[in-house]
């Protein structure tokens, strides 16, 4: 009987044994901070608190850093955000590139490349700025006064544009104006305007006829019979990457435990952002509120006027275009040397976290 006994309780120890073993591959425990492993659609936080650093001076197109933060995606992470603020890049980027500061927002500009072939070496992650179609934040406006007489782009001939800067994105976005419309730069006058409000004094004195404006101001200027907003960026633009997340090269390799789990935070935040200003669904006042706290525009009535800077809810850059901006500059002997691309523009956290999430429609 001792014998029969034995043998059951054998029996049984091995059964629970195996199955211990075919349930190894199950999900592991949300509670585990130690596990990067997707649970239920997401990661646990980490287990101790992390600084991270972002520099960000109050843009637009910041709003998935600011939605997250308010909204506690970071938080639930055990992500503890700064957010930091430098006068001009020639700071921010060398101390982006130290690891002093882990995130920033960057434009695409000739400097920006030179910086990089000079080894200040940062990383672009993913969006932060594009224009909607047919909805472009960033797009050509023209004097009230010339309202009837420029109707079509070829119209701009003889006149005076004002842009915000040489070679850079504003001036590959007036470039690819020219080159759809069979204009070039000698047909236009270029006025180098690097202050966007400036453009709508310049309006008034009849000093430019055009520009290259973004908005609140483009509602702004409409709103005061000062200009009229003219086509759409779109038009001749459509995948413009205007403005990209750079990271430094330490929290992409380095410190990946904390930069997925801010990556994730982002994602959220922008779909946030999305369900909003494009579905027109989601917490459409919670976020509007959030945009007039940390950005310049504090008119809530106004944020449902304007037209929002695009933010891809998969973090997706357009990479192509990227490359395009970054040929073009050469072309124009704006560039002191050659990059490698491939090592700047590193897509695989958006990717990664993308695929934890799954992906936003």
């Amino acid at each position: 009987m001792r014998s029969k006994l034995t043998a059951l309780f054998l029996i049984v120890l091995m059964l629970s044994i195996v199955l211990a073993g075919c349930n190894s591959g199950s999900k592991p425990a949300a509670t585990d901070p130690g596990n990067n492993q997707a649970v239920d659609g997401d990661l646990p936080p980490l287990k101790e608190k992390t600084k991270v650093i972002i520099a960000e001076d109050g843009a637009a197109s910041g709003a998935g850093f600011y939605i997250a933060e308010k909204k506690g995606y970071f938080k639930d992470y055990n992500i503890d955000v700064e957010f930091a603020t430098f006068a001009n890049s020639d700071d921010m980027l060398p101390a982006l590139a130290a690891g002093k500061i882990d995130i920033a927002g960057g434009v695409s500009t000739a400097s920006f490349f030179n910086s990089i072939a000079q080894g200040i070496n940062v990383k672009m992650i993913a969006d932060k700025g594009h224009n909607l179609t047919g909805k472009s934040y960033f797009t050509f406006v023209i004097d009230k006064d010339q309202e009837g007489k420029i109707k079509d782009y070829k119209d701009l001939k003889g006149k005076r544009v004002g842009v915000s800067s040489e070679n850079a994105v504003d001036d590959y976005i007036f470039q690819q104006m020219l080159d759809h419309n069979g204009l070039t730069r000698d047909d236009v006058e270029f006025v180098l305007l690097p202050d966007f409000a400036n453009m709508l004094a310049a309006m008034q004195t009849n000093t430019i006829d055009a520009a290259l404006q973004i908005e609140p101001l483009i509602t702004k200027g409409a709103a005061d019979n000062i200009h009229v907003k003219f086509g759409d960026a779109t038009d001749f633009a459509p995948k413009a990457q205007i403005a990209m997340v750079l990271a430094s090269p330490q929290f992409v390799t380095d410190k990946h435990d904390v930069s997925i789990r801010f990556m994730l935070a982002y994602l959220k935040g922008l779909r946030d952002y999305n369900d909003v200003f494009v579905k027109g669904t989601g917490d459409k006042q919670g976020v509007i509120s959030i945009m007039t706290e940390y950005t310049a525009l504090k008119d809530a009535k106004l944020w449902e006027k304007v037209n929002v800077t695009g933010l891809d809810p998969n973090g997706n850059m357009y990479v192509d275009d990227i490359k395009a901006q970054y040929e073009w500059y050469k072309q124009r002997g704006a560039l002191i040397k050659d990059i490698d691309l491939k090592q700047a523009i590193d897509t695989t956290l958006a990717e990664e976290a993308v695929q934890i999430l799954g992906k936003y429609e």
